[in-house]
């Protein structure tokens, strides 16, 4: 969705929009063409604030055991693409712990690319198109990224 780059409050309407009019998915939600955000309320269901912080502890627990949380990452760098996982893919082409520069594929999760020795951004950049190429070339599955790159080189 673009940005306008001036926005005009005098022609501006204001509209309330309910969840049966989102289609709702895995990481992302339609969104209404030229229409901007400003507020949302949300219905959460009454529980127990002890086993609320107890689920919270157990799903980070969780990451922290498959995810390289210790180490200097942006998170998932590909989506799931359909019916399969990116990680899976990755792993199976050979791609754990493969490097360019500072940049390498995690041992412990392959949709993470670490740094993990002053990695530029050029480093990473080829890394991910190393990574989409050698899978599209394995399983003829085209990776989408997940990030955004901002900026040029």
């Amino acid at each position: 969705m673009s940005v306008p780059s001036k926005l005009s409050i005098a022609t501006a309407k204001k509209r309330i929009r309910f969840p049966s009019e989102y289609q709702i998915a895995y990481r992302s939600v339609s969104v209404f063409p030229d229409e901007h955000y400003l507020a949302a309320t949300f219905q959460l269901k009454p529980g127990s604030k002890e086993a609320s912080l107890e689920k919270i502890r157990t799903l980070l627990h969780y990451r922290a055991a498959t995810q390289p949380t210790n180490e200097p990452s942006c998170g998932s760098v590909f989506r799931n693409p359909p019916g399969d996982y990116a990680a899976r893919l990755i792993e199976s082409s050979g791609l754990k712990g493969f490097k360019i520069g500072g940049a390498s594929v995690s041992v412990k999760h392959a949709n993470f690319i670490v740094n993990d020795n002053h990695a530029s951004a050029a480093d990473i950049e080829a890394l991910i198109a190393v990574v989409r190429n050698v899978v599209f070339t394995k399983h003829r599955i085209q990776l989408v990224l997940e990030v955004h790159i901002v900026g040029e080189l």
